[in-house]
């Protein structure tokens, strides 16, 4: 008897323009993915009732209760993966969703091919069994003090080899970094060469980026050793403790 291969991973699409919420539909199920699409929260939790949800997509600007606040509604409940659509004059809350544990964010508009790799590279740090299971054979994988960082499958790895999760501003940061080690780098380099959607953001987004990195990467994220700051000129990454 042959096994049956895992279903494509279930999104939920919050979205209350209609024809957005049909385009993404399309585009999710033409990638493997299966798309519920609706229009509030009132819909996301009838969808998640229904049966297993694996992600939700979130416009940051719902009609009645905003993105964040069903974001924070779906963190306390039930722990799901979530990914954030925002406009370009969002920074404020995008600062504050940060601060509220959303696992990436994606302005308006995007590329469909982005979006898709964006939502598995989410799933795939969730533990999806349809995206598990990596052959590393051919990663490049860039080291520093006992992590590793897989710059092919955008995974940081652990000292026993498990994934940190990180999301997708993070990892981008943490590339960039290993991509120019041991060199002082500005803030507003950092704001321009991290990516179109990264450049939009105000200075406390890198603030917030920083600490949540220093958390998974550093032994005592108050002293770190690789993640070090340069008051007046920038951060410098330490590749060698």
């Amino acid at each position: 008897m042959t096994s049956t291969p895992p279903q494509g991973p279930t999104v939920v699409i919050v979205d209350d323009d209609p024809d957005l919420r049909v385009t993404l539909a399309a585009l999710l199920a033409e990638n493997g993915f299966v798309p519920l699409p609706v229009a509030d929260s009132a819909g996301f939790f009838a969808a998640a009732n229904a049966g297993p949800v694996d992600l939700a997509l979130i416009d940051l600007r719902l009609q009645g209760e905003s993105g964040l606040t069903l974001a924070i509604r779906i963190r306390e409940r039930m722990g799901l993966p979530i990914v954030m659509l925002t406009g370009r004059g969002d920074e404020t809350d995008r600062v504050i969703g940060l601060e509220t544990g959303a696992d990436d964010y994606i302005t308006k508009p995007f590329s469909p091919r982005e979006l898709v790799a964006r939502l598995r590279a989410v799933l795939r740090r969730s533990g999806h069994p349809a995206l598990a299971n990596p052959d590393r054979s051919q990663s490049q994988i860039r080291a520093f003090g006992q992590l590793r960082l897989d710059q092919t499958r955008r995974e940081l790895l652990g000292p026993d080899g498990a994934e940190i999760a990180l999301t997708n501003a993070e990892y981008r940061l943490l590339d960039y970094f290993l991509r120019h080690p041991d060199r002082i780098i500005a803030r507003t380099d950092l704001l321009r060469e991290l990516g179109s959607d990264l450049s939009l953001y105000m200075d406390r987004t890198i603030d917030v980026l920083i600490l949540r990195l220093r958390r998974k990467i550093e032994p005592v994220p108050s002293k770190p050793v690789h993640l070090q700051t340069r008051r007046g000129l920038g951060y410098i990454f330490v590749t060698e403790a």
